[in-house]
Formats: C-alpha cells, structure tokens, sequence
C-alpha cells in the first residue's frame, strides 16, 4: 500500500497554492506528501502542523512551521485518515493527534484526506474509535462510553504497558466493536462528556476531497 499512498500524496500536492500556509497533518501518508512539499518549499510560506512529528518532518525538508494562533483562516488542509465512508467522513487519531488535528481541520477552507484504499468502507468503525481524555477522567469517560454504546473503551498502551500520553498530555482510549450509523449524532454524544477533550470522528466537519491512492488516484 507505500506506493498507492505516496500517489495519493502526490495528487494532493495539485491542490497548494503559491504563498500559502499549509495545514498539515500526521501519519504514513502525510509523510510522502511532507516530502513532496519540500520540493516545492521555495513556492510556499510555511506550513502549520498537526503534530510534533510533523513538525520536525517539516523542518527537516527545510519548510518553516508556523503556529495557527497567528495565521488566521488556512486555504488547505492536507491530511490522512484511518477509516473513510461514503459520505467523506472519517476516523483519524491512529496516531494520536486527533485534537490537534480537528483544530486545523476547523480552520482551514479545504480539506483534503489522502488515503489508500484499504481505508474506504462503507459504515465506519472496523476501526477502533479514538478518544482523547483528560488523565484524571480516563475511567469515568470509559464507564460513560460503554453504558452510552455497550462497545468497548480500551486505554491506549504502548508495548511496555504504558499508556500512550498525546501531544498535549493527555489519555487516549479506543472504542473496539463499533458500527457508525449517525457518525455526527455520536461525534456530539461523547463530546459532551465532561473529560473528553476530543473525539476522533471527522462527521460535524468531514474531508472537502478525498483522493484514493492507485495507478491512477481516484478523486471524490
């Protein structure tokens, strides 16, 4: 699936504007497009990341990274997507910039998911859902998450048994065993758990472009 990634990726580059921000965000994918996107650095003013591996990715191809707080409105927003429907919905935080990632997806104009397909799927959650929580509320927002969808709450772990701490400090729980019907009407439910800080469903605000990487990238 490396080269159907790196030729959605490349597709993506069509939709950057000279002398623009970009919105980048984080993953396998976003990784072939930060590479393109140093090829053509000279073009563009910088770039806002999503993560700070995105971040030093950026600054590796020599692009400068800008914080949003001082660059308004973004025109673009490039990025992946763990599970993406019909409908350009999605489910993103499989790398745990969730948060970080909905905040620049509000921000900007366009936004452009790139993935390959083994990402489509008809009603999203085959793949776990993704929630960031405050520390403190981990359980009680998994208690609240299982008695609202009767589908599992698992904390986030890395190999070690550690739980996976975001960029911004914060718990990451997946929900397992999902099938999304109402992908905006769920996105609002677990929202509104207090400790919840963001939760990884693309409904409210979903891709603008979805570009399907293969031979020949197919544009949705």
């Amino acid at each position: 699936m490396s080269e159907a990634k790196r030729q959605a990726a490349l597709k993506a580059i069509e939709y950057v504007e000279s002398d623009s921000i970009i919105g980048v965000g984080t993953g396998s994918t976003v990784a072939y497009f930060i590479e393109a996107l140093g090829d053509m650095r000279e073009r563009i003013r910088g770039a806002v990341s999503s993560s700070e591996q995105s971040t030093e990715r950026l600054r590796a191809v020599g692009i400068e990274v800008f914080d949003l707080n001082s660059t308004g409105t973004l025109s673009l927003y490039v990025d992946g997507a763990d599970e993406c429907d019909p409908h350009k919905r999605l489910i993103k935080g499989g790398g745990a910039a969730l948060t970080r990632e909905k905040i620049i997806a509000e921000a900007s104009t366009r936004f452009v998911c790139i993935v390959d397909p083994s990402k489509q799927v008809d009603v999203l959650g085959r793949f776990p859902l993704p929630v960031e929580v405050i520390p403190m509320a981990r359980s009680l927002v998994a208690r609240e998450i299982l008695a609202m969808t009767r589908a599992q709450p698992v904390w986030r772990q890395d190999a070690a048994g550690r739980g996976i701490v975001t960029d911004n400090g914060n718990a990451i729980l997946d929900i397992h065993g999902l099938a999304i019907t109402d992908p905006v009407a769920l996105e609002q439910a677990i929202n509104q758990i207090p400790g919840v800080v963001s939760v990884g469903l693309f409904a409210r605000r979903p891709a603008d472009v979805v570009i399907v990487g293969g031979e020949t990238p197919q544009v949705l």
